[in-house]
């Protein structure tokens, strides 16, 4: 049954709903939808028009979507904007250890350039610690509750490193921290929120600024919805689900392998260091055989380099990613159960006003016309991340995965050429042999 015509929210040129294709579909289309979180609150479509109901999409032609040929040369983030037109640049860099009487932390270099006329100056810098980027990433999700909010990094839990003040944390978590502040930045909507604003240019946050409106807004949806139950979830966002689901197992699988490979991968090593010496001592006790045996023992030494090397690879580069995707998936699991509490919000104003009008016909309350407004929004927002969200996760992974394949092939390429060094050396101490035998 028709509520009737939604209001309209102020436009900023993008493309009215109906234009909006299915994010899962074959075509590379732009989604967009503007969340107006000032005034009332309220969020508005650009215009009337209802969402128009696409095909489901299987598990299996979402996982397709991951291809690594090189066609994917030519697919295009259909939000990411140029270096030309980008407006808006910034870097988390320079970590710094402070140490005070109550407390011991690190703080980042927070660097800013840009030309947009909602800074004061061209060039930010400012240091910022890790509780300050979760304080931007929580207003994010309070003022921007229909998009899909990058995750940040585990607070403290990182696999396999205990000291959160390492170098090698500190360092992994400067990375990942940066990759958030980026993927922020170059998101259409949220770049243009006052809360990154100020994280990147006020000298001090005000972070006391709390969450009145989440809250109320939270318990709103709540109480409303809190005793119905959602008819049914769109089939779109159902693929979504199964999508999030069977990848969330995948990225766990490796992610458990990938730890047993890097701890089969350090004894191995503890091993074979303490195979290469016994080569070496041999030699000191073997005149006749001390070329051959350190040649043994150098290539063994060259073997555990690059393993090593790559084991740190592994651990630096393969590792970090799939966690970041782990917590991509309940972000977006999230946004999901915001937009289902939405929907049965909306139904159950609307059965509760069906009821009405047929007992005394008073006219449909405006109530449930903006919660028709607010899911539409919630559609249109969400599959426009869920499709940019896709084409940075194949842009990642491919690159992710050829990194991979580089530092596999260098890793056998030392440890062949360190072999076939040894065997000309033994080839040289076998002609020298029937040298000095015929002289």
């Amino acid at each position: 049954m028709s509520v009737g015509a939604p209001r309209g929210l102020a436009s900023s040129g993008q493309k009215p709903i109906a234009e909006i294709l299915h994010p899962l579909s074959a075509t590379e289309e732009p989604l967009s939808a503007t969340v107006n979180v000032g005034g009332d609150k309220e969020a508005w479509l650009a215009n009337g028009t209802p969402v128009e109901t696409s095909s489901p999409a299987s598990v299996s032609s979402l996982f397709n979507r991951l291809q690594l040929d090189d066609d994917l040369e030519d697919v295009r983030d259909p939000y990411a904007s140029s270096t030309e037109t980008r407006d808006l640049f910034v870097t988390v860099d320079d970590p710094k250890k402070h140490v005070s009487t109550m407390e011991t932390y690190i703080t980042y270099r927070v660097s800013t350039k840009t030309t947009r006329i909602e800074f004061d100056l061209p060039d930010y810098c400012v240091r910022r610690r890790y509780q300050d980027f979760d304080w931007l990433r929580m207003k994010l999700e309070d003022s921007q509750p229909t998009h899909l909010i990058p995750p940040l990094p585990e607070k403290f839990v990182m696999k396999g490193v205990v000291d959160r003040f390492s170098e090698d944390f500190v360092e992994t978590r400067m990375k990942a921290l940066d990759k958030f502040l980026k993927r922020v930045a170059d998101h259409p909507v949220l770049s243009f929120n006052p809360h990154l604003n100020a994280f990147l240019s006020a000298k001090d946050l005000n972070k006391r600024q709390g969450l009145a409106l989440l809250t109320k807004v939270g318990e709103s949806v709540k109480h409303v919805a809190g005793g119905y139950k959602l008819r049914a979830r769109p089939p779109e966002f159902c693929a979504m689900g199964d999508y999030l689901d069977t990848f969330n197992q995948k990225l766990g699988t490796i992610d458990r392998i990938a730890q047993r490979i890097l701890k089969e991968q350090s004894e191995y090593l503890t091993e074979l260091r303490e195979y290469g010496t016994v080569y070496s001592s041999w030699a000191g006790s073997e005149e006749e055989l001390r070329r051959p045996l350190e040649g043994v023992a150098g290539c063994v030494m060259t073997c555990c380099g690059a393993l090593e090397e790559q084991s740190d690879k592994m651990s630096q580069d393969l590792l970090p990613v799939i966690r970041e995707y782990v917590l991509y998936i309940e972000s977006m699991k999230n946004v999901l159960r915001k937009r289902d509490q939405s929907q049965a919000e909306y139904e159950g104003r609307l059965e509760a006003a069906i009821l009405r009008k047929q007992e005394d016909r008073t006219p449909m309350p405006v109530e449930v016309e903006k919660c028709q407004d607010k899911v539409e929004c919630f559609n249109a927002d969400l599959k426009a991340d869920w499709e940019r969200w896709q084409s940075n996760k194949r842009q990642d992974f491919k690159q992710l995965l050829t990194g991979m394949a580089d530092k596999n092939i260098n890793h056998y390429e030392k440890c062949q050429a360190a072999w076939e060094s040894l065997i000309t050396l033994l080839q040289d101490k076998q002609t020298e042999d029937k040298t000095s035998e015929t002289n």
